[in-house]
């Protein structure tokens, strides 16, 4: 089954292009790498298919039949996302996160508490679960935002920069964790620079450049992003 289909998507900001006739699709239970040097549109697109960025062209559908353009609020419950950075709400301590999510997802309440317990262990948040993110390290804000992200079983999750920030058992914790959501159905669309562990959970890749799709295949034929030579600058 598609999990992730765009048509002809290009987005525009102040006259400027950021990304030019992206079209693409993914399956059910994959895993793509999104790639490409800094500034080639990476962000730009999981911002896209969010919806956080207004595409000017083309189409974006998920799981098949849940069209960007026509029911927004369904479309945005058919994927979870995991930012590069936290995006945490001062006011709300770690477990009041979980059980927001918990709710704007409908999750069902043992469900969620079993998740939580298990994801709070496996990341070693267990005794942090009632402090608010001034209180936590960066990197304990960032298992709190992964965790975030976990929770919900959308048949879409989008990733950028998994690894970021987190402790190499962290890394370890979550590419499994990964592993488990496709094994169940998921498709996941996740941005890294980490190309080796990458290539242990990806099947393809795609790779942008200056908002375009400059390759895209099975990772096991990827070997390396060219260097940028001074006509790419």
């Amino acid at each position: 089954m598609c999990v992730l289909k765009l048509q002809n998507v290009s987005t525009n900001i102040g006259g400027t292009t950021l990304l030019d006739d992206i079209s693409f699709t993914m399956d059910a239970s994959s895993v793509t790498a999104l790639v490409g040097h800094n500034g080639a549109g990476k962000s730009t697109l999981i911002k896209t298919i969010m919806g956080v960025l207004e595409k000017s062209e083309g189409t974006i559908t998920v799981n098949g039949t849940y069209r960007q353009d026509e029911s927004f609020l369904t479309y945005k419950q058919q994927l979870s996302y995991l930012p590069e950075e936290p995006l945490l709400m001062t006011e709300l301590t770690a477990m009041q996160h979980f059980q927001l999510y918990g709710m704007s997802y409908a999750l069902d309440e043992q469900v969620l508490q079993e998740r939580i317990r298990r994801y709070a262990a496996g990341f070693e948040l267990e005794d942090k679960l009632d402090d608010y993110p001034e209180q936590l390290s960066k990197g304990m804000r960032q298992k709190v935002q992964t965790i975030c992200a976990l929770l919900p079983d959308t048949p879409l999750l989008l990733i950028d920069e998994p690894f970021m920030g987190l402790d190499i058992y962290a890394m370890e914790y979550l590419e499994e964790l990964i592993r488990e959501k496709v094994s169940e159905g998921t498709g996941i669309l996740l941005t890294t620079h980490q190309l080796e562990r990458v290539r242990g959970i990806a099947g393809h890749y795609i790779m942008l450049q200056h908002g375009k799709i400059e390759k895209q295949g099975s990772a096991a034929d990827f070997l390396t992003i060219k260097r940028r030579t001074d006509d790419d600058e």
